[in-house]
């Protein structure tokens, strides 16, 4: 004869079955071999990860990537539709992690906070309708931002209102979008990055100066430092010509 099962086994034996049938799978994939449309789209998405990654190196609970899967859903997943934001940026988390791509079910849930998009001739309906969609009424991301790094004037942004809808951002007298989340504009800034010269989308902090990738950071750093030492070299020299004038040697005084 058989054991009957009581309600407490067959209530544990169904969750095990539940569970084993939906759970997230194990065998994601994180490289699709799709390279960024062009060098300049390359270099343009790298230049908004490491500048955010220098403007916040005081924190240690941010995450910023571009050009990697976000994993959200099951049916995702079926339908092999895996390809993330050019850049996106996640507040609140451990910065400490490796990731290779951003899977929300691993992350307590959590979406990206900041998004932007580079558009293309090939992405640009794509990125300004459907995902654009899936942004608002599934991502929930606040700022969503769309740049062509070969069209200077095509910044465009959103803000997630009260009732999670995309607002269109006002930009201020200089063109520029506000990036509430980040604390920083969002504005195009000409110059050299990589010897390619164009229009880059670049972050700017609240009073408007440029947030600075770190080798620009270290250039910057380097030249204070020489103009230190060229102003101690200047007093140096004018209170030499002083003593001098006084009939002092300043040689004997190091004596």
């Amino acid at each position: 004869m058989m054991p009957v099962e009581s309600i407490g086994e067959q209530i544990d034996r169904e969750a095990k079955l539940f569970f084993e049938e939906h759970k997230p799978p194990t065998d994601l994939i994180f490289d699709d071999g799709a390279e960024m449309e062009s060098n300049r789209h390359r270099i343009a998405m790298t230049v908004l990860i490491r500048s955010v990654e220098q403007g916040l190196a005081n924190r240690n609970d941010f995450f910023v990537g571009g050009n990697m899967f976000i994993y959200y859903s099951a049916k995702q997943i079926r339908n092999q539709d895996f390809r993330g934001p050019d850049f996106f940026a996640v507040l609140g988390v451990d910065s400490n992690n490796s990731r290779q791509g951003w899977v929300v079910w691993e992350e307590n849930g959590r979406y990206p906070d900041v998004i932007v998009e580079l558009l293309s001739p090939s992405t640009a309906n794509q990125d300004t309708g459907k995902k654009k969609d899936i942004y608002e009424q599934v991502f929930r991301t606040p700022d969503y931002f769309v740049f062509d790094p070969f069209e200077p004037n095509s910044l465009q942004g959103w803000r997630l209102d009260a009732t999670l809808r995309y607002q269109p951002l006002v930009p201020n007298e200089r063109g520029w979008l506000w990036c509430e989340t980040l604390g920083f504009w969002l504005g195009t800034w000409q110059g050299i990055v990589d010897r390619e010269t164009a229009t880059w989308v670049r972050f700017f902090d609240e009073s408007g100066n440029l947030v600075l990738l770190p080798e620009e950071a270290a250039q910057q750093q380097a030249e204070f430092a020489q103009q230190q030492a060229e102003q101690e070299r200047q007093r140096a020299s004018r209170l030499e010509a002083r003593l001098r004038e006084l009939g002092e040697d300043p040689n004997a005084l190091n004596e």
